[in-house]
């Protein structure tokens, strides 16, 4: 028991370090001639259509939440004028991105992996690789750029309806005013919160992609080992990128200073 138990760190690093290498090699392939326009955009087109919906309903329900909570905060320590403002900022930096980046992990990730898993013990890739074509630039490339494209521009539309849905629940429910929730936006919100909120979108997307695919590239033991990667690939994504999430946030919390300070 010894023995496994010591070499499950090692493993682990020796995934990791694969997994980077996928990363590396793919992002020199990116724009690597011949680009498949056709494949990234089947992809793009259906991973849009299978997360647009239920990325706006989750974000709905969560931008509520966050104006609620912030605004019986707020009441507490009478700064109802800064709802707004907070409410805002939780969407945009925080929220936005990483319900994106779980549901195109959680629907498209797993559908890419399971793909590409098929493929593999189809042997499908062998095939191409004697034929001279590279697996990775014809089929892991144009997904993970089409993660990386969807999240980027989800991100958008989760921003703009958390942000009214808190407004709609603040105004309606907590009885805000909508020029003070409004106002408020410009005491404490700047443009570097949008741009962390969206280079938050492209790197989890993009991280999605690539755990999606180097898993997909790796099963074992048959379709079954199939189904256990794409089970390995969603509680991989989730824990990289609340790590992730962590580590920018950190980062922008010491490099950009809060507005007025």
């Amino acid at each position: 028991m010894t023995a496994p138990l010591a070499t499950y760190p090692l493993s682990a690093l020796r995934e990791a370090g694969r997994m980077f290498a996928l990363g590396a090699t793919l992002s020199g392939m990116a724009f690597r001639r011949p680009f498949q326009v056709r494949e990234f955009v089947e992809q793009f087109w259906f991973i849009a259509s299978v997360t647009i919906l239920p990325t706006a309903l989750v974000s709905i329900p969560f931008g509520a939440v966050t104006s609620l909570q912030v605004g019986s905060l707020t009441q507490q320590f009478g700064a109802q004028s800064f709802t707004g403002a907070a409410s805002v900022l939780v969407v945009i930096q925080q929220a936005s991105p990483m319900i994106v980046a779980l549901l195109v992990s959680g629907v498209a990730g797993s559908t890419i992996c399971a793909d590409i898993g098929a493929r593999t013990i189809r042997e499908e890739l062998d095939a191409m690789e004697v034929l001279g074509v590279s697996p990775v630039q014809r089929l892991v490339v144009p997904r993970v750029l089409a993660c990386v494209a969807v999240a980027f521009l989800l991100n958008g539309l989760v921003s703009v309806v958390g942000v009214a849905g808190g407004y709609y629940f603040n105004v309606m429910m907590q009885g805000g005013t909508p020029g003070a929730y409004v106002a408020s936006f410009s005491a404490l919100a700047q443009l570097p919160d949008l741009y962390v909120g969206e280079a938050k979108a492209l790197l989890f997307g993009f991280v999605a992609g690539i755990v999606a695919a180097h898993r997909g590239l790796n099963p074992r033991g048959g379709p079954k080992g199939v189904g256990d990667v794409v089970n390995q690939s969603v509680v991989i994504t989730f824990l990289l990128l609340f790590l992730l999430n962590l580590v920018i946030t950190g980062i922008y919390l010491q490099v950009v200073p809060p507005k007025g300070g």
